[in-house]
């Protein structure tokens, strides 16, 4: 009977968007509709990448935003525009495990990337690698203001 009360309390604190997701050291509170809206930034950044528009991909990022090492809007455009008219025309972004936490300037994100290719029959991966980010809540919404990669490295052979 516990379980079911504490069950029905949660869905309707949840379902009101009122559940914070509270840090340490007195970062901000995260709202379930926090959590959303960067879950859809998430989603954007990889459809407009994927499809090609590269001033939808670049509007994912603050106007000084930096994606490895393109820095500001220009320079993410310009690396979309080469990523898509290349290599990028024919992968696409799969992410997976999104875990976001709230910072003292808004959050932290970390997800799995898989790209897959898609050119050839059976569809291939890639590669596999983890994007760490730093996000703002600005006047347009959540936006990344760094975003980095690293590529998975198998460990070495064990002797």
């Amino acid at each position: 009977m516990l379980t079911r009360r504490f069950t029905v309390a949660a869905l309707v604190l949840l379902v009101g968007g009122l559940v914070p997701v509270f840090g340490q050291g007195g970062n901000k509170a995260l709202t379930s509709d926090d959590l959303v809206e960067i879950q859809q930034l998430y989603a954007t950044y990889n459809w407009a990448l994927d499809s090609g528009d590269s001033e939808g991909y670049a509007n994912t990022f603050t106007a000084d935003g930096a994606f490895n090492n393109n820095v500001g809007h220009d320079a993410i455009k310009k690396f979309a525009d080469g990523f898509h008219a290349g290599f990028g025309s024919h992968v696409k972004h799969w992410n997976t495990n999104l875990l976001i936490t709230p910072t003292v300037s808004g959050a932290k994100g970390q997800v799995y990337l898989v790209l897959v290719d898609f050119a050839g029959m059976p569809a291939t991966i890639v590669t596999s690698a983890t994007y760490s980010d730093e996000l703002v809540k600005t006047a347009d919404g959540w936006r990344f203001t760094k975003r980095a990669t690293k590529g998975d490295v198998a460990p070495p052979a064990k002797p």
